[in-house]
C-alpha cells in the first residue's frame, strides 16, 4: 500500500525559489520580457501591495504569486505580476482572474503591470493567454504571457544541459508528476537530480537552495526516504563534499517547523476555539520565524479575529 505523497503547501518552495533566483526565472521562462528589464538596478518584491489586491482570491486553490517592481532599460519603473498556477487541473475563470489582478493593480496603484503565468497542470490542451469582450462600440483584448511546464517534456536534453536553476525546477516538477504512484522510480530521479547539482559544479548556496526545492516536491514514503539518505551520504563521502549535511539540517529545520505548527495550532485552539481549515492552512505556510512570533503573540489573543488580524499583518503574500 502506497502512502499519500503530497504536501498542502507546494506553493512555498515555488515562492522561495522565485525570490532567490528571480532574474534567472525571467530569463528562463520569459526571455523577451527579461530583455527589457535593467537587471543592474535592484528588483523589489511587493508582497504587501499584492496582499491588498488579492484578498478576495478564492480559498483552497494553490498558487504562488509574486508582484515585483523592476526597472526597464529605458529607465521607467514597471510592476510585474508573475503567477504560478500550482494545482494540476485547468480552470475556466483563469484568464478572467489574470485580467482582474492586472486591473486591480492599475486601479489601486495607478501602475500598469506586465502579467505572466507559469502553468503547472497536466492538461496539454489548457493554454489560457487572453481575456476579451467585444460589444458594438466597446472592446477589450487583454493578453498575458504563459509558459506550460508540460511542454518541457520534449526539451529534456536542453534542460539537462542548462545550468539555469529553473531547468532543475522544471525537471523536478515534471518527474514528480510522472512518478505519481511510482515511489521507487521517484527515488531514483530524486537522487539523479540532486547528484546533477554537484556535477554542474554549482556553488554550495545554489546546491542547498535547489536541493530544498527537489526535496520538498519529490516526496518519498518514509522507508524509501531513509534508503535515499543512506545512498546520498555514501555519494557525498565518495566525492568528499559534505554540502548536504545541509540536507540533514534542512530536514531537521523542517522537523522543527512541523513541531512548531503542531504546538501553535494546539495553543490557538485553546485560546480561540476550533480553527477553520482555511486558517489552519494559512498557519501551515508560515516560516519558522513567523511561527515563533505567532507563538508569542497568541498569548494576547481572545478571539479568532485577533488571529486573523495578526495573519493579515504578518503573513507574506
Amino acid at each position: 500500500m502506497t502512502e499519500e505523497l503530497e504536501r498542502a503547501d507546494n506553493d512555498s518552495p515555488w515562492k522561495e525559489i522565485l525570490e532567490a533566483y528571480f532574474p534567472q526565472a525571467m530569463q528562463f521562462f520569459f526571455p523577451q520580457t527579461a530583455e527589457v528589464i535593467n537587471w543592474e538596478r535592484p528588483h523589489e518584491f511587493l508582497d504587501k501591495e499584492f496582499q491588498q489586491i488579492a484578498r478576495e482570491a478564492e480559498l483552497g486553490r494553490r498558487y504562488a504569486d509574486k508582484l515585483v517592481k523592476v526597472w526597464q532599460i529605458q529607465g521607467q519603473e514597471t510592476w510585474l505580476l508573475i503567477h504560478v498556477e500550482i494545482q494540476a487541473k485547468s480552470e475556466d475563470t483563469f484568464a478572467e482572474r489574470m485580467f482582474s489582478y492586472n486591473l486591480r493593480i492599475f486601479d489601486r496603484f495607478a501602475k500598469p503591470a506586465m502579467s505572466l503565468a507559469i502553468l503547472c497542470d497536466t492538461d496539454p490542451t489548457w493554454r489560457p493567454n487572453q481575456y476579451s469582450y467585444n460589444y458594438p462600440n466597446t472592446r477589450l483584448n487583454f493578453e498575458f504571457g504563459t509558459v506550460k511546464l508540460l511542454d518541457y517534456q520534449n526539451r529534456w536534453t536542453e534542460l539537462e544541459a542548462s545550468d539555469n536553476p529553473f531547468a532543475t525546477v522544471v525537471m523536478a516538477h515534471l518527474k514528480t508528476q510522472q512518478t505519481n504512484k511510482k515511489p521507487g522510480e521517484r527515488k531514483a530521479w530524486k537522487f539523479s537530480l540532486i547528484r546533477r547539482l554537484y556535477e554542474l559544479g554549482l556553488q554550495e548556496k545554489d546546491i542547498r537552495n535547489l536541493y530544498r526545492f527537489i526535496d520538498w516536491v519529490m516526496i518519498l514514503p518514509k522507508a524509501l526516504e531513509a534508503e535515499f539518505w543512506q545512498e546520498f551520504k555514501q555519494f557525498e563521502q565518495e566525492r568528499t563534499m559534505s554540502y548536504i549535511t545541509t540536507g540533514e539540517r534542512i530536514g531537521y529545520e523542517r522537523g522543527k517547523q512541523e513541531q512548531g505548527q503542531t504546538l501553535v495550532l494546539r495553543l490557538l485552539q485553546k485560546r480561540v476555539g476550533e480553527l477553520p481549515q482555511e486558517v489552519r492552512g494559512r498557519i501551515q505556510t508560515l516560516s519558522l520565524e513567523q511561527l515563533e512570533a505567532l507563538g508569542e503573540a497568541l498569548l494576547d489573543f481572545t478571539t479568532i479575529e485577533d488571529l486573523l488580524n495578526w495573519l493579515e499583518a504578518n503573513q507574506t503574500a
